[in-house]
């Protein structure tokens, strides 16, 4: 099991930068420092949530489908 734990923070870390791209595409109101601040997938749905307006389940549909299943921690 820890070896699985492992490769999933190794995975997660892999496709930060990718997933990063693809949220600045998808939501230009994040600047570097907004990104830089994600720590998690509840974090960026909050700062969906804030900059967007969004209701909490619109912004979680947006960023699941934006993850596409995907790991995203820092």
């Amino acid at each position: 099991m820890a070896n699985l734990n492992a490769q999933n923070t190794t995975n997660a870390s892999e496709n930060r930068p990718n997933v990063l791209k693809e949220i600045r595409a998808k939501w230009s109101k994040f600047s570097e420092q907004d990104l830089s601040a994600v720590q998690n997938r509840s974090d960026l749905i909050t700062q969906v949530q804030n900059k967007y307006s969004m209701d909490n389940a619109q912004a979680t549909r947006d960023v699941d489908a934006l993850l596409k299943g995907r790991q995203f921690a820092h």
